[in-house]
């Protein structure tokens, strides 16, 4: 498991952040940080494989903690994607070069952050696999460099909102059967005029399939469930 610790400091984000991880195979958070100060002594004290961190700390930079535990000799310092409103060049740039994995622009959704975490996964997996000792040539370089970066997505059509679709897109995969508009919408929170309208959007983008249950009367009922690519 990826040990994660998440640096935030709106209580709710930070809990939304945490929930999402733990959805996510392969991650499990082992603690979380609302400051500078706490980001330092949790890192410290729990060792953590990656940190999802914000920017604006209450009393200081989340790049302050990038620079003292790369300064901090007592052991490996953890990687971190930067998950910040914050997108100005400047400090785009100082997190590169502060060794940032990666950099996700808030307000995101579910799916933006599986994405991101799905490659730093594959990136750490392939690294595990290489033999230490061999040479790698250009091939194997190139497929950790590729690894690090997600594919890139789509923007939703005109009408659509990403955290939206997300949202719905999630609940579908999160169940595991068909389900219909109402349940959509139900599991949601969004009404069922805008989930039929998303899951529509989704059917035709090829990411959820269209299914037809006949009643013994009336017109059928449409039924959503994931895409084999999207399982």
């Amino acid at each position: 498991m990826i040990r994660t610790l998440v640096v935030d400091d709106d209580f709710r984000v930070n809990a939304i952040h945490r929930a999402y991880v733990g959805r996510i195979p392969g991650f499990e958070v082992v603690g979380r940080a609302d400051s500078v100060s706490t980001a330092l002594s949790a890192a410290r004290a729990l060792a953590p494989d990656l940190l999802l961190l914000d920017v604006f700390l209450p009393d200081g930079s989340g790049l302050e903690v990038l620079r003292r535990l790369l300064a901090d000799e007592t052991g490996d310092r953890p990687d971190a994607l930067m998950i910040t409103a914050a997108r100005d060049v400047g400090t785009v740039r100082s997190a590169m070069k502060l060794g940032a994995t990666g950099y996700l622009v808030k307000p995101f959704g579910f799916a933006a952050l599986e994405e991101r975490l799905g490659a730093y996964r594959e990136l750490r997996d392939r690294v595990a696999a290489l033999d230490p000792a061999a040479e790698n040539g250009q091939a194997e370089v190139d497929a950790l460099f590729t690894a690090a970066r997600p594919a890139a997505t789509t923007a939703p059509a005109k009408g659509h909102s990403a955290p939206t679709l997300s949202l719905v897109l999630a609940a579908v995969r999160a169940q595991g059967c068909d389900l219909s508009a109402a349940q959509v919408a139900e599991r949601t929170g969004i009404s069922r005029a805008t989930a039929q309208r998303y899951l529509s959007y989704l059917a035709k983008e090829g990411r959820v399939r269209l299914e037809l249950r006949y009643g013994t009367t009336g017109r059928p009922e449409h039924r959503y469930r994931p895409t084999s690519t999207e399982v």
